[in-house]
This record gives structure tokens, sequence and C-alpha cells, in this order.
């Protein structure tokens, strides 16, 4: 697939398709949303919210979650925040995600049976990472939603200016519904 997909790329570069995508890297709308990697939001999450390139900072991850304050979603606010001039911060969940309900023992069962092994996992408890709880998902979105928001405001390097709101979009109607404390 990667093949294809770098093949792909030459066409697209010879034939200046790219033209159409070039902006700087200021989002326009001062703008960063935190939201999911799935799939199904790669083209409805911007279309949804009307956004096109150069618009807006747009992290993903898996559950689009802040799962502890120093974490890569949190450093990427904060340097949007700082370099590249966000003031208001979405947080994007969406319905039916697969991170609600996630957990370590699944993905252990996974590991080891694509060979990860269990002295390697040790390694890595012994090296102070809690693996269920770095690989939990969550149980409820809208809690999810209101944790991350919470997370993100309170932040001690966040500027109390900075305008944090979130929300679950609908996968498949691209819905938008606020979560409020």
């Amino acid at each position: 697939m990667i093949d294809q997909i770098v093949e792909y790329n030459k066409t697209f570069v010879d034939q200046k398709g790219y033209e159409k995508f070039i902006t700087d890297k200021y989002p326009n709308k001062k703008l960063a949303v935190l939201s999911c990697m799935d799939t199904r939001l790669t083209e409805l999450l911007p279309a949804a919210l009307g956004l096109k390139n150069g618009d807006a900072k747009i992290v993903k991850n898996a559950g689009g979650l802040v799962i502890s304050a120093f974490d890569s979603a949190m450093r990427s606010i904060i340097v949007a925040i700082y370099e590249l001039g966000v003031e208001e911060i979405m947080v994007v969940a969406h319905s039916n995600c697969g991170a609600c309900h996630m957990n370590y023992s699944h993905f252990h069962e996974e590991m080891v049976t694509r060979g990860i092994t269990e002295e390697t996992l040790d390694t890595i408890r012994r090296c102070g990472i809690d693996l269920n709880a770095w690989l939990e998902g969550f149980k409820d979105t809208t809690s999810s939603v209101l944790n991350t928001v919470t997370t993100i405001k309170t932040h001690p390097l966040v500027p109390k200016d900075i305008v944090v709101r979130g929300f679950i979009i609908d996968s498949e109607t691209g819905e938008l519904k606020e979560v409020l404390e």
C-alpha cells in the first residue's frame, strides 16, 4: 500500500495537485481542534465544521483525548497557542468511537499473539509506564470530553483567555452537539 501511495504522490506533485492547498503555518481561524483519528472523520470532520486547508490546527489521536497534562496532544495544543496564535480550542469526540471501552487486557493478548514478550512488557512497566492506564479508553463519551476540556482549561501553561469547548460529532451525519458541564 505504501508503494502505491508513493507512486500516486509522484503524479500528484508532477501535476501540481498541491497548488490548491498552499497556505502558511498559521491557522486562519486561530483555532485548534483535538479529535479522534477515526477514519470516518478524515473528511467528515472538516466538512462538517466548514474548515478548509489552512483554517485550523487539527490534532488527532485515539479517542481525541488528553490523557495526561504533559502528553503529546497537550504539547501540540501548547505549541498551537504560543507558536501559531491559536485562541480557541474545540475538543471533538464522536459517536461509536473505538476508544470507548478500550482496555489493556485486549491489547495484551494481541501483543503477545504478535510476538511481544512478557519480558518486554515487564521492562516497560519497570520503566514506570502503567500500560493499563496508558492503553485505557473511556467508558462514557460525554465524560471523556468534559475531562479533556477541564484538563486543557486548567493546565498551568494555558492562558486563561483561551476558549476551550467540547463537542460530540455524529460519525455518520456530522451533526455537532456541544457538551456542557
